[in-house]
């Protein structure tokens, strides 16, 4: 490839055709720059799913764009000339086509943007970071939200600013078009008996697509998960095809039943977008978009819609906001002190536990699961098993399709482990084994008993969750949204207490967790 005036460097989450940084490129004098490599599968053990749909969709960008006229430099994973980091393929596209400037949407993962920034400044080549077009809310006006005499981060107040900011559902004086913020009351059903959602859309991988699949089983043959169900959008038109398919036949019910789990049934009525809005395949306006018209169309009832639309702009947009204020330090926080090993059955799903192997075993299956496995299952089990809050984010980040940091470890580190210091969450998600009772079926078929605390038969998350409890009592001590269950501690009698302490201790050896404080 002949010699460029600039460069722009997309990365695998950045695949968006309508980003302004494109429109700014001479196609005869600028160049696009993008590239696989194996530090990206590799810092943390990655889901072999989510390898390959972020190749298989950099390919399927990455020809679009050459069909369009772009002059683009794709180094795939197996050329020979390959050295498998971005920072260094950024050095050898410096030194090959000498551009005068570098470009790149600011990127997703602190580590990577530290990284090709300290490439530029070896390289000694001007580097201009753009803002991230394919989301609703500036940086810069989270922000300033943020900064505006705030005692804290409340995701409900950046809400309902981001309401008004994007017109949705208000009136002209900037109050609820329907007299309510939220539907949270009406929106935390669960089923009486099986559920029968429509299945939803899953694409058929295409010759590109399957060529990555097998590359990426020859690269990492002892990568986590299985292949056999890889069925995610890869293109801009399947993930279109997806929006059209969960807001026809699965946003009724979406807001309704979003808390509910059931065994065996990983989808239930969510929207599998995320990986789509995520690799920016998808515009977040246009999925809040055609759900508003669902609802003015009949389709979909005001609870259903307002909770598609809060995870959309309002928790996915306070996330990130946290991610970037917060900084690259973030992800060493460890506020509750736990320093336990991540039991091996989180990649196995080899385990008693009915909820977590089947929950787990939807991870290992298809790279993906729902919002309430993720929170109250998965990473509650963590939580309050003390396990330390880098492995249990460093799983998350790996396992799932639409992970990438910014996403993953405010969720992670902030509300699922309460690592953060209450940035984004005022009390810890710790639960015990009777709210997986109440919201799911995993417990009527289990050989733990829900109800018990301790004895052999106990669910482990009722040991664990007073065991929490008992640790964790005076750090709480301050805390009124933790005063119930201070009070239900102060309830149970020193001889149960210690026999809490000590099955909890047992459970840990046996799992493999060991010590969870130093």
């Amino acid at each position: 490839m002949r010699s460029a005036r600039r460069l722009l460097f997309v990365l695998g989450d950045q695949l968006d055709a309508r980003m302004p940084a494109l429109d700014e490129l001479d196609r005869e004098r600028d160049a696009v720059l993008m590239a696989e490599v194996r530090d990206e599968s590799e810092h943390v053990p990655v889901h072999r799913q989510r390898s390959t749909l972020f190749l298989a969709a950099m390919r399927h960008f990455a020809l679009d764009l050459i069909e369009k006229g772009f002059r683009v430099r794709y180094v795939r994973l197996d050329d020979r000339a390959n050295t498998q980091s971005l920072g260094s393929e950024l050095e050898r596209a410096i030194e090959t086509l000498g551009p005068a400037r570098v470009r790149m949407v600011r990127p997703g993962d602190h580590r990577v943007d530290a990284m090709i920034r300290e490439q530029a400044d070896r390289s000694g080549i001007a580097l201009d970071v753009l803002e991230d077009t394919s989301f609703t809310c500036t940086l810069d006006d989270f922000d300033q939200w943020a900064s505006d005499g705030r005692k804290g981060l409340v995701m409900e107040f950046f809400y309902r600013e981001r309401r008004r900011a994007l017109d949705v559902w208000v009136d002209e004086d900037g109050k609820p078009r329907h007299g309510r913020w939220n539907f949270d009351e009406e929106n935390r059903k669960s089923f009486k008996q099986a559920p029968e959602p429509h299945r939803p859309y899953r694409p058929r991988p295409d010759a590109v697509t399957r060529e990555v699949m097998e590359l990426v089983e020859r690269t990492w043959p002892g990568a986590p998960g299985r292949m056999e169900s890889f069925d995610w959008p890869v293109t801009r038109h399947e993930a279109q095809r997806a929006l059209r398919d969960f807001i026809d036949h699965r946003l009724a019910g979406f807001g309704t039943y979003e808390d509910a789990m059931w065994a065996g049934e990983t989808v239930l009525y969510h929207s599998r977008l995320a990986s789509s809005l995520n690799l920016k395949l998808l515009h977040p306006r246009e999925c809040i978009d055609a759900a508003l018209d669902a609802y003015e169309e009949g389709r979909a009832a005001e609870n259903d819609v307002e909770g598609f639309v809060r995870q959309i702009i309002g928790w996915r947009e306070f996330i990130r906001g946290v991610y970037y204020r917060e900084g690259p330090d973030y992800l060493r926080r460890n506020g509750l002190g736990h320093h336990g090993s991540l039991p091996e059955f989180y990649w196995t799903g080899e385990t008693e536990m009915r909820c977590l192997r089947d929950c787990v075993d939807g991870v290992l299956d298809e790279a993906w699961g729902h919002h309430i496995p993720r929170l109250m299952v998965l990473g509650n089990f963590a939580l309050i098993a003390g396990v330390h809050p880098s492995a249990i984010n460093d799983w998350f980040l790996g396992m799932y399709v639409d992970a990438v940091d910014w996403v993953t470890a405010p969720n992670v580190i902030g509300m699922s482990q309460h690592a953060d210091h209450g940035v984004v969450g005022t009390k810890p998600y710790a639960g015990s084994a009777a709210y997986i009772n109440r919201m799911s079926n995993y417990c009527k078929e289990c050989r733990f008993d829900p109800r018990q605390r301790t004895g052999d038969d106990a669910c482990p998350f009722n040991t664990f969750y007073w065991d929490f409890l008992i640790r964790h009592r005076e750090r709480f001590a301050d805390n009124r949204r933790m005063a119930l269950a201070r009070k239900n501690v102060d309830r149970l009698d020193d001889e149960e207490q210690s026999e809490i302490r000590t099955r909890a201790r047992r459970l840990r050896s046996d799992l493999g967790i060991g010590a969870i404080s130093r």
